[in-house]
């Protein structure tokens, strides 16, 4: 399929842009229900920041950065014409989009979200709206995006994008802000906007369909709330169902990713690096990182256990929310062997006890002490307790089991022995033989 020219692109911002202004994009309840379901039930997706800054990889002029890898252009002080070798050099010849996507198959994955563009402004697909791009600034010369989304397709996951608002490398949109500051805004900005940002979102959204637009680096001086609810608004009615995060617009609040204020523009929260303390009565994803940077680090082997990440995920669908969980490949274009060893662990640990974590519901005592969490099924039949530590005996008190019904231990083909104390709470012995590590789910017809 011949693939729309720029002047197309910029029809399709104008006279979407001229139709958002027309209809405020509203939704009942239910609608917006329908809308999120498939990514409430989801549960777990898997997060990639890969660009040009996996060939320094957190390197520069032999010294290792202190900051996150893909920030390196920024905090080292980087010129553009200097960065843009990077680029130049970035051909990742062992990239492999289905062996990417049975890694994440395997681990459980429900969707994908990967870095279109990062804020350094190189682009993974092959964009009519710059020669900054994957086909045209590097050797490699292939739509990563293309490939990612066929294969995803193919395996029944969701294909997302994260898209960067900021661009170190466009000139209407660089502010030369310094790391972690905010500055003047730049007085080109809305050109940006209109002829690059909006411009490059079509293409995303009308070649590859994504489930989600991920936005990142909403906090520049340049970008508003009000920018953030037209673009919310541009993006839902070229793209109805489409979900959109909390950083579309500036309500999110700190690193904590909730919304500062009731109507804030976007979808979902974005609690990053942290969960959230208890539940919350509005959609949240907690974007977390397997060791301490999103963009591949070649110095940074301060890698999380498999039960440390296990345990956030009960801890975050025990709560109601999703996990997002990031890997970032090399410039040869591989996951780290760190990351796929972690995420072979959590879909061995998933495909027993997938059940209490997918398309679950959250209870207000989501918890029972540290080393019992819990979640319902969809339909309020089931429980689910989820132990965190092996015990002979585990005592629970805020879900209770019909009377006369069985407390049976996913993976286990028998039921387990358990007895009802006089304060309604239920003592169960645990089995000898354990069918997995890190957590047991007892489950129960309430």
């Amino acid at each position: 399929m011949k693939k729309p020219s720029l002047l197309f692109l910029l029809a399709l911002v104008f006279l979407s842009s001229l139709q958002a202004q027309k209809s405020v994009v509203q939704e009942t309840k239910a609608a917006r229900d329908a809308r999120m379901a498939w990514w409430r039930n989801a549960t777990f997706g898997l997060f990639i920041h890969w660009g040009a800054y996996a060939v320094p990889a957190g390197v520069y002029k032999g010294k290792v950065t202190k900051e996150i890898a893909e920030w390196i252009m920024e905090t080292e002080n980087i010129p553009t014409s200097e960065y843009e070798q990077y680029v130049r050099d970035f051909n990742p010849t062992k990239f492999d989009a289905k062996a990417w996507v049975k890694t994440a198959k395997d681990a459980g994955i429900k969707y994908i979200v990967i870095t279109s563009k990062h804020h350094d402004g190189f682009c993974l697909w092959d964009s009519k709206v710059t020669n900054y791009d994957i086909m045209e600034a590097s050797p490699f010369k292939r739509d990563i995006l293309r490939e990612l989304t066929d294969a995803c397709k193919e395996a029944g996951i969701r294909m997302c994008f994260y898209h960067s608002i900021m661009d170190w490398h466009q000139p209407d949109a660089e502010s030369k802000a310094e790391y972690g500051h905010q500055n003047t805004p730049n007085p080109d900005w809305s050109r940006y906007r209109e002829t690059y940002l909006k411009p490059q979102l079509v293409e995303l959204v009308k070649n590859y369909d994504p489930g989600v637009i991920w936005f990142d680096g909403e906090w520049i001086p340049e970008w508003t709330e009000p920018q953030g609810k037209d673009l919310y608004q541009f993006l839902r009615t070229m793209k109805p169902d489409l979900i959109v995060n909390n950083r579309v617009g500036k309500g999110r609040k700190g690193m904590s990713g909730m919304n500062a204020y009731e109507d804030a523009a976007g979808d979902f929260g974005t609690p990053e690096q942290e969960i959230i303390e208890g539940t919350a009565d509005s959609d949240w994803e907690s974007c977390m990182t397997m060791n301490d940077t999103w963009g591949f680090k070649q110095n940074d082997t301060n890698w999380k256990s498999s039960a440390t990440l296990i345990h956030n995920l009960i801890d975050i669908a025990a709560k109601g929310g999703n996990y997002l969980l990031n890997v970032g490949p090399t410039a040869e274009g591989l996951i780290p062997q760190a990351s796929v060893e972690r995420l072979a662990d959590m879909g061995k640990w998933l495909k027993i006890n997938g059940e209490a974590i997918y398309a679950t519901h959250s209870l207000k005592q989501y918890k029972e002490g540290n080393d019992l969490k819990f979640t319902t099924s969809a339909d309020g039949k089931h429980g689910y307790a989820i132990v965190l530590k092996n015990e002979k005996e585990v005592k629970i008190s805020n879900l209770k089991p019909r009377k006369g019904s069985a407390i049976k231990m996913l993976g286990v083909a028998k039921a387990l022995k358990y007895r009802t104390q006089t304060d309604g709470s239920v003592v169960v012995t645990m089995p000898e033989k354990l069918p997995c590590d890190h957590a047991w789910v007892l489950k129960m017809v309430m």
